[in-house]
């Protein structure tokens, strides 16, 4: 297959606009937009099958519900030319659900309900190595367990694989052990600030959270940092900070899966780091431009 292989969450999106993301005791009327296929994994897929040149170049594994809701993700992907053969059935729970909140500004707070994201543990990683083994760039978050994540890591190194981890949500904990197998960690502002363990507020502070993950072991950081672009950080090299395009932002809540998808699709490509990244800029730019997950995510044709 010599492809990407996403391996993550699948969720519906429930999305309500709302003047101002609730406080601690605060009730607010808000409008439901819809119902929107999204979840990092699932979104992350969506982006590189949009974006690959190549039909099935992106299988997608996870898995969803029996349900309603899981039949919709499974097409929504495939209609994008996502491989969805592989993504698993479970008998006993329902898809994975999200609550998003989308403020005037285009920011956004989002509750995860996992449903089947769940079933998908260290044996079900280890059920689909071939699968893994068969892909060149195996593209990683942090919405299925932790320790299946881990696995999936160990097992793509075993087999060469390119591997990248969006750390989102942030975890609590991740070994030197397994910081030291990943390519590309790709967090933005708030998950260095809690992986690396240090406050990021420019892009200074950016750059030493960056290279504390460096000294782990990690060969690549690449923040996300919304408005001011990107930076990437390897080890013995200086910081480069990409910069994007100033738009007004509707709605930011797939930029980052956008961004991690595009750029998965630029290595896969051969392009550069730093040209996968511009790639990736510019996908994440026109995303949050549009409302909605998988629904602004753009075209190959719309970024070339």
């Amino acid at each position: 297959m010599d492809g990407i292989l996403v391996i993550g969450s699948l969720n519906m999106d429930m999305v309500i606009h709302v003047a101002e993301i609730p406080k601690v005791g605060q009730t607010l009327l808000g409008r439901l937009q819809g119902y929107v296929p999204g979840g990092k994994g699932a979104n992350q897929a969506y982006a590189a099958g949009r974006l690959s040149r190549t039909r099935d170049a992106v299988t997608m594994l996870g898995a969803v519900g029996d349900d309603e809701l899981g039949a919709k993700l499974k097409n929504n992907l495939a209609g994008a030319g996502v491989n969805t053969e592989k993504i698993a059935t479970a008998k006993s729970v329902g898809s994975g659900l999200a609550v998003i909140h989308v403020n005037r500004a285009g920011n956004n707070s989002i509750t995860v309900l996992p449903g089947a994201n769940f079933e998908c543990g260290e044996a079900f990683i280890r059920r689909n190595e071939a699968l893994i083994s068969a892909n060149k760039i195996i593209l990683l978050q942090m919405e299925i367990p932790p320790e299946a994540v881990f696995e999936a890591i160990r097992l793509g190194k075993k087999h060469g694989c390119t591997v990248i981890l969006n750390p989102a949500p942030a975890p609590e904990n991740i070994l030197d052990e397994i910081l030291g197998l990943i390519d590309f960690i790709t967090p933005n502002e708030s998950e260095l600030e809690a992986i690396a363990g240090l406050p990021v507020t420019d892009d200074h502070t950016a750059a030493a959270a960056a290279e504390k993950l460096l000294c782990k072991g990690v060969k690549n950081v690449i923040a996300t940092l919304g408005k001011n672009g990107a930076l990437h950080m390897s080890s013995g090299a200086p910081a480069a900070f990409y910069g994007v395009e100033d738009v007004k932002r509707v709605d930011t809540t797939a930029a980052g899966d956008t961004f991690n998808g595009a750029f998965a699709v630029g290595l896969l490509e051969g392009m550069s780091v730093a040209e996968a990244i511009c790639f990736a800029n510019k996908a994440a730019t026109i995303c949050v431009t549009r409302p909605g997950a998988q629904s602004s995510i753009p075209s190959r044709k719309e970024i070339s």
